[in-house]
This record gives C-alpha cells, sequence and structure tokens, in this order.
C-alpha cells in the first residue's frame, strides 16, 4: 500500500470515529473524576445490620435439617435470622435462597405491603410517621442491577430530607440496598454515564456488553489511529509555517490543542479504552478470580452438615454469642472448615457441636495451615505466607477486606495462588498467571493502582485529574472543528 493511501486511512478513520465519539469521551472522562469520589449506591454491612431486629429463637419448634428435609433441599449454607417477630432459615442451594419459618415450618412465600412497612417502623422507628411503601419491582431499576436474582424488590420512601429510598427482597425479606437523593445524583453523574448503565439498555444485558466491547475496540482504534497520524505530522524542526511563523504542528487554533493534547495524552487515553476493554472479560481470556467450587469443598470437608444444627445447639451458640459480645446476635451464618460446623454471629464463631468451648474470633494459624493440604493435594507448592498487609493482588485501599490471609501458591501450569481468611474458614481470592496479567492490564492501567502510587493520596488523584483533563481537552477540542465541518456539508447538500 502506498504512503498515500496510508496516510488517507489513516485520517478518515481518525477524523470519523472522533466526530462520532467525541461525546462519549467527555463523558467518559468526566464522570471518570466523578467515580473517584463517588459510586454507586449502596447498603453498607453496618446499616443492613442495624435493621435487623435482635435474633430470638424462643418461638421455634422446627431445626434447619428438619425445614431442609421437609422441602427435599441440599443447602450449602444456613442463616438463622428473623422476619419481624418470626425466626427464619434462610436455605442457599444451587437454585437460590429458600426462607423457612423456624416456628412452624412453612416456606415463607411473601410480604405484604403493609408488612414490609410495618417490619421498616421497628427498625426505624425515628422515621415511622413518615415512612410510605412506593412500588413493587418485578425487575431492577436503576440501582438494584445487582440484586436481581432477589427480586421483586420492595421500594419504600422514608421521607426525610434525604431522600432515602430502602429496597427489600421479597425473596429474603431482607433489605438489599438504600439510596438518597445525593447516591442517585453522583451515581447518574459517575458509573451510570461511565458504563453507559441506563436501566433499558442495562436489562438487555447480552446487548449491553457487546456493544461496550466493540465500543471499546472502536475506542482503542480511534486512539492508536491519532496517535499514529499525530506523530506522523508532528515536526521537531518546525517546518510548518503558519502566519508567517516557524510551527511544529500544522495546524491552528482548536486543532492545534486536539494535536498536541493528543501527542502527550493520547497514550494514556488508549490504555484507559483497552483496560476498560478487559474490564468485560472479552471472549474469556482469563479464568474468574472466584475459587472453585472442587477447592471450595474440599476446604469444608465436603458438603455442609446441616444434620448437627439443631435447634438446641444453634441456642446454646446465640447463648455463647451474648455472653461474649454482651448483647444477643442479630444473625447467625453458617461455616464449615475440614467438616466441622460452625454458627458465626457479629464477627465471632461457636463450634455447634460443642457451644461450651465458647467463642473465638478467627481459626487458628496452625488450623488453617493444615486445611491448605486439601486444596490441591497433588501438587507441589511454591511457598505459604501469613500477610498482615495487603498485597498486589489481595487489596482494598479502604481497608474492608479482612486481614491477616494465607497465601499459598502451587507450582501447577497455572501458577495458582489461593487466599484463605482465617475469620471464616473459606478462600477468599484465586489468582492465576492470567489473572495476574489480567489485574496490571486492567485494573492497573484503568485505576492507576499501582503499589507506588495508589495508596499516596493526593498524589494519586491530581496524576488521575490532570491525564482525564488532558483527555477532556484533546476531546472538546474536536467539537468546534466538527461543527464547522458538519456545517460545510448541510450547506453543500441544501446547494444540490
Amino acid at each position: 500500500m502506498s504512503s498515500a493511501r496510508i496516510r488517507r486511512a489513516l485520517v478518515y478513520t481518525h477524523r470519523w470515529l472522533g466526530i462520532l465519539g467525541c461525546i462519549f469521551f467527555i463523558a467518559w472522562f468526566v464522570s471518570g473524576i466523578v467515580m473517584m469520589y463517588a459510586r454507586m449506591p449502596e447498603l453498607g454491612d453496618g446499616e443492613r445490620r442495624a435493621l435487623l431486629p435482635e435474633l430470638d429463637l424462643s418461638t421455634a419448634r422446627v431445626s434447619p435439617p428438619e425445614a431442609a428435609q421437609a422441602l427435599g433441599l441440599a443447602p450449602r449454607r444456613v442463616h438463622v435470622g428473623m422476619i419481624g417477630t418470626r425466626p427464619v432459615y434462610r436455605l442457599l442451594t444451587g437454585r437460590g435462597w429458600t426462607t423457612v419459618f423456624a416456628d412452624t415450618g412453612t416456606p415463607y412465600i411473601r410480604l405484604s405491603e403493609a408488612e414490609v412497612v410495618a417490619d421498616l417502623k421497628r427498625a426505624l422507628p425515628e422515621h415511622a410517621l413518615t415512612i410510605r411503601y412506593d412500588a413493587l419491582l418485578d425487575d431492577a431499576d436503576q440501582w438494584t442491577f445487582d440484586s436481581r436474582r432477589l427480586t421483586p424488590l420492595h421500594r419504600l420512601a422514608l421521607g426525610d430530607a434525604d431522600g432515602t429510598m430502602l429496597y427489600v427482597s421479597d425473596v429474603t425479606a431482607a433489605a438489599v440496598m438504600k439510596t438518597t437523593r445525593r447516591g442517585r445524583f453522583w451515581g447518574y453523574a459517575g458509573a451510570v454515564m461511565h458504563w453507559i448503565y441506563f436501566t433499558p439498555f442495562r436489562r438487555q444485558s447480552a446487548a449491553w456488553a457487546q456493544a461496550l466491547i466493540w465500543g471499546s475496540v472502536v475506542g482503542c482504534v480511534l486512539c492508536l489511529s491519532g496517535l499514529v497520524w499525530g506523530v506522523w505530522r508532528w515536526s521537531p524542526w518546525q517546518r510548518y509555517r503558519l502566519r508567517r511563523q516557524p510551527r511544529r504542528s500544522p495546524y491552528a487554533g482548536a486543532m492545534r490543542w486536539h494535536h498536541y493534547a493528543g501527542l502527550i495524552f493520547g497514550f494514556t487515553t488508549f490504555t484507559w479504552i483497552f483496560s476498560g476493554l478487559l474490564s468485560m472479560d472479552p471472549w474469556d481470556w482469563h479464568p474468574e478470580t472466584t475459587p472453585a467450587a472442587e477447592q471450595r469443598d474440599r476446604l469444608a470437608g465436603g458438603a455442609l452438615r446441616v444434620e448437627t444444627m439443631t435447634l438446641d445447639a444453634i441456642r446454646e451458640c446465640v447463648a455463647a454469642l451474648t455472653q461474649a459480645a454482651g448483647e444477643p446476635p442479630k444473625e447467625l451464618d453458617s461455616v464449615q472448615l475440614l467438616s466441622e460446623t460452625f454458627l458465626e454471629g457479629d464477627g465471632r464463631l461457636v463450634p455447634v457441636l460443642d457451644p461450651s468451648l465458647g467463642t473465638f474470633e478467627e481459626f487458628d494459624h496452625d488450623v488453617m495451615m493444615a486445611a491448605t493440604k486439601t486444596l490441591l493435594p497433588d501438587t507441589p507448592r511454591e511457598g505459604t505466607e501469613w500477610l498482615d498487609r495487603y498485597d498486589a493482588y489481595y487489596y482494598d485501599r479502604h481497608g474492608a477486606l479482612n486481614l491477616p490471609v494465607l497465601r499459598v501458591r502451587y507450582a501447577n501450569p497455572q501458577r495458582t495462588w489461593l487466599y484463605l481468611d482465617p475469620k471464616r474458614g473459606e478462600i477468599v481470592r484465586k489468582e492465576e498467571r492470567l489473572t495476574r496479567l489480567n489485574r496490571w492490564l486492567y485494573h492497573g492501567f484503568h485505576s492507576l493502582d499501582f503499589p507506588f502510587l495508589y495508596y499516596r493520596r493526593p498524589l494519586w488523584d491530581i496524576v488521575v485529574i490532570v491525564l482525564s483533563i488532558g483527555g477532556l481537552v484533546s476531546s472538546i477540542a474536536i467539537i468546534f472543528p466538527t461543527a464547522r465541518r458538519f456545517r460545510r456539508h448541510w450547506q453543500r447538500l441544501l446547494r444540490f
């Protein structure tokens, strides 16, 4: 292909993709800055627990194994809680959650509007006069796509100055989301704009994913063609003359701003678009970071031993937890390690078979080390370390992930790393060769969460904002030439 054809292809590719995509790029840069400080609304775990009544098993007559047997279920997790003033078991199977009343053994079907409002008034008496039922959602709305498996959802308005809305799952009768007027505004300005997360489009999940994947591919082509053409047209010897002055760029006005901003910030923009493409896991190029079911089962010692959870044992566990914390727990969750079952409440564990042994906050480190031998028994290990600080793969800026964790590195072809949490006795993360590569290509380039920068604020903020403003300048500068070009084309059409 001749040089003239290559130049023409670069020019027209970059020009028309830029004309079509500049508005998207502007929205993407602005929303990216917003997302540095505000994400989608959520119901924090502390807020969720505050809405729960104290656990009261005085009326319970049916045990979890009896409830599971009556319904023909083999639960892999058991949650003990309350719906209003009645104790319930929430049993998790491969088909999802099933909720059963512990006083009668009958399955929970659904709450009426009046029952949902009454339960929330008990949890939030300060809003009892203003709470109102808003709607029953058969499908997720803008803020509840992560809870779509728990629909239908009851949406209630607190009637407070913050415009708070609470969502209660009709499947579990538990709160799953909270939004405020401020949270919804910044959610729209940030994550919704950034991910093109508008409700009608997001409901078409396959179309939404493909649109983001191929839109990112087009964005990569746009950036690369612009970089190549921008370098091609830049002259270090000032060979261009504009208004009788030597220039390094052949462009003037807004196009010169676009040229120089593209040269300086174009590569960073490309890495952001490319890493955004990887966030969609296109073409399943890397495995998940969640542990395999076989690994979880080996650590647990097989299927959940629900038969050990008799009513007497559960009541003794509640008594032990109450004595340790000074108040009754609000909920219990099953934990199993090496075939031994435990109940967890308010961050403490108690053995189901012998609650008299008392409560503890985490499993003994020697027990966790012994448990690692069951995970990949035929695979040699490269190393085993207790981490009391986050590493480059198990980390959280806000410190929400538990520490310490046990990291086990294996010498298999995938170079598997497993992270075990002694507070829950479970695998909390799995890393392999390709997931570690994805961590740097995606999170590293997209969030600039490199260890030397990510934890150094406000340095990280300054770097990301400056790079974003550079991309904004490049994108905004093309709007004016685009408007002029469209006006010329329109006038040309009118003359025919």
